[in-house]
């Protein structure tokens, strides 16, 4: 008889199951108390309880932990000082998704040199989080890959699901299931529909396929995820964080009988891609505040030590330290600046915002 699966599957190589990685990376008691914090801080903004902001500022992606850690520390320093009006969560993205092809993320190849030892990277990625947490910051990640959550998510404060997945019915269930709160980025056509029908889908109960801890191929039920929420990205060639497109985020959740909470992304489209531009658009949102939008609950910012970004080098003893390898980044002061202007701006206005 001719073979009839994995015709195109060159090996399968066993991978340590969730229990073991979590084994190897332990949750610490300073760490869960970094976690339980975040995503309590960001349910209770959601929900009007706080009146703060979140933002969600780091590296586009880490590919040098070294250097993560030492813009984690800086960021600590930051999230401490602007506490009362700002409650800060380092963006930790370890997966990439791609249009065509290049460098997957650090899970996926955490040496940077295509050899792929995902094992490897999965068990870095979790130690990696952990420090963060121990540091006392809580993390944003990226949910791409439906089994990484059963390894690392005990340590996310917060997830974005891509434009590109949300409207993927796997990811809308795996987001059914996520301990955190979840912002959903609108299409990379611009559109918010989609993000708008992943909100409602995921705070649903489903049923589906994953892996329990013991790495068991099983049958997941949840409960549904209570907390998503739209996160404007710009698409289609064209921003969408402006007054007017905001307003009309607003309408589309308020007909679809979902809180009025949006989050901008100051980078990807919004920008153009131009980190230079990602302050502009900072300042805008915040003006919106200052002249009375409500909705607005959240910011994201692309930022690492050094400004820009580079190619992976294949001598990477030749990357420049504390600059992405993905999308580019605004540098450190840049992002000290935006911060601070930013709460200067808001500290006195959003202790009485929720009650105009």
């Amino acid at each position: 008889m001719q073979q009839t699966e994995n015709l195109n599957i060159e090996a399968f190589e066993a991978m340590p199951t969730p229990e073991e990685i979590h084994q190897r990376a332990p949750m610490t008691a300073a760490a869960e108390k970094s976690v339980v914090a975040g995503r309590r801080a960001i349910e209770a903004i959601l929900d009007r309880r706080d009146p703060r902001l979140f933002i969600v500022v780091g590296p586009c992606s880490i590919h040098d932990p070294v250097a993560g850690l030492d813009y984690a520390r800086r960021l600590k320093a930051l999230a401490d000082e602007v506490a009362d009006t700002f409650c800060l969560v380092m963006r930790v993205y370890f997966e990439k998704p791609r249009t065509s092809t290049g460098w997957k993320g650090y899970i996926n190849d955490p040496r940077l040199d295509d050899s792929f030892h995902i094992e490897e990277g999965m068990q870095k990625a979790r130690e990696f989080l952990l420090a963060v947490n121990e540091i006392g910051l809580p993390a944003g990640t990226e949910a791409l890959d439906p089994i990484s959550p059963q390894y690392l998510g005990d340590l996310v404060a917060w997830t974005a699901i891509g434009a590109r997945t949300a409207e993927s019915q796997t990811h809308r269930e795996m987001a059914s299931g996520l301990s955190t709160p979840v912002g959903f980025k609108n299409g990379t056509d611009g559109s918010v529909e989609t993000a708008i029908n992943a909100i409602l889908s995921a705070s649903r109960p489903h049923s589906f396929l994953g892996i329990n801890m013991q790495g068991r191929s099983s049958v997941v039920r949840t409960r549904g995820n209570g907390y998503g929420h739209l996160v404007l990205r710009g698409g289609g060639d064209r921003p969408n964080y402006d007054t007017v497109s905001v307003a009309m985020a607003e309408k589309a959740l308020t007909k679809a009988k979902l809180p009025g909470n949006v989050v901008v992304d100051c980078s990807h489209a919004n920008s153009y891609k131009k980190p230079e531009l990602q302050p502009l658009v900072m300042q805008d949102c915040i003006n919106q505040i200052r002249v009375g939008n409500r909705s607005i609950v959240g910011l994201m910012i692309e930022s690492f030590i050094e400004a820009g970004n580079q190619p992976i080098a294949d001598d990477l003893s030749k990357l420049k330290y504390g600059c992405s390898v993905t999308d580019a980044c605004v540098d450190w002061p840049t992002t000290e600046t935006m911060i601070r202007e930013a709460r200067s701006a808001l500290q006195r206005l959003l202790v009485t915002r929720n009650a105009r």
